[in-house]
């Protein structure tokens, strides 16, 4: 085993997250897959880089000189790639790469856009890479492994701050809330947040500022929430399902005859979509024609919701950004 550049952003991402755990969530992996990770790569430099024990994970000497010579190396690395990337034949507008990585956190409309993709440029290659970190998928741009990531963020929260790249917003959401349609609450139009205030929440999970949005929001409405409980999306429709929970969710939720998404009156909470790019990546010379069918994906997944597609009608302002031009007609 040799020591490799993804060692190095391993090495800084758990001392970053001051824990094993914390650096597992934000990278997308499994805590026993990146303890094992880490075991290796201390077993290659011959001592441990970390002392871990209850309250996390603390540099050991080698660890500090380990960390302080990867943040020199890793932004060369990156700033070596983009120079490669610039100076290459890539890039030039309208020049079609022979293949595309996408990246996504939470949402919606990764299906969709590889639909309309594969089906503008049918000999395009299109490989995705998912993840709930917005601030991992950013840095996977940033180095060169992925060519455009759709993210979100809460209501009017900058995007991810990996420096040098390029964010465009497809739209702006209202957050809707999930409840079994046996709830007593489930036949109205639109509910208070402040009806739920008994209630055990959940929500997919991410490592932006959503969750002290939502407790901002329940202190406006008058209480204050029990815990947010972070898990799939599979996991959130058996706790919706069973009564043991609401969740916080997108509202082109596909419908479900045993859940109901309900908006929240007054929108006390936002969500916006963004995609994001390397200005001199080697896929940038397509950035617009990706933009365009990025809001052709928004526009689907809007579509099929036929709750939220009324409640667009009456509230403007939110959906996909005019500007995108959107519209189903304009792809196959």
């Amino acid at each position: 085993m040799e020591l490799e550049v993804r060692h190095l952003r391993l090495i800084c991402a758990v001392a970053d997250a001051g824990s094993v755990t914390k650096a597992a969530a934000n990278l997308g992996l499994a805590q026993p897959a990146l303890s094992a990770q880490l075991g290796r790569i201390e077993r290659m430099l011959g001592g441990p880089v970390f002392e871990r024990n209850r309250t996390g994970a603390r540099p050991t000497p080698l660890g500090d000189f380990m960390i302080a010579r990867a943040r020199l190396l890793l932004p060369a690395v990156t700033g070596l790639r983009e120079e490669a990337a610039r100076l290459s034949d890539h890039g030039r507008p309208g020049e079609l790469p022979a293949q595309l990585t996408v990246g996504s956190a939470t949402g919606h409309l990764l299906g969709r856009l590889v639909h309309h993709l594969t089906a503008a440029y049918p000999a395009l290659h299109v490989a995705t890479h998912v993840s709930w970190s917005a601030d991992e998928l950013a840095s996977l741009v940033a180095a060169g492994r992925v060519d455009y990531t759709l993210v979100g963020v809460c209501d009017e929260a900058p995007p991810p701050s990996q420096a040098g790249l390029t964010w465009r917003v497809l739209g702006i959401d209202p957050v809707f809330v999930l409840l079994p349609t046996r709830h007593p609450l489930a036949d109205r139009s639109e509910i208070e947040l402040g009806d739920l205030a008994d209630e055990q929440w959940a929500a997919t999970p991410g490592d932006g500022c959503f969750a002290d949005c939502f407790t901002s929001a329940c202190a406006k409405a008058g209480f204050i929430p029990r815990t947010l409980l972070e898990t799939d999306m599979a996991s959130c429709l058996d706790l919706v399902e069973s009564g043991d929970a609401v969740v916080l969710c997108q509202p082109m939720f596909r419908h479900m005859d045993s859940v109901v998404a309900l908006p929240i009156a007054g929108v006390p909470l936002r969500w916006r979509h963004l995609i994001g790019w390397h200005p001199e990546g080697p896929a940038v010379g397509v950035a617009d024609q990706v933009i365009k069918l990025a809001g052709l994906a928004y526009f689907d997944v809007i579509a099929r919701s036929p709750r939220y597609s009324t409640w667009l009608l009456n509230n403007q302002g939110y959906g996909v950004d005019p500007a995108l031009d959107a519209h189903p007609r304009s792809s196959g």
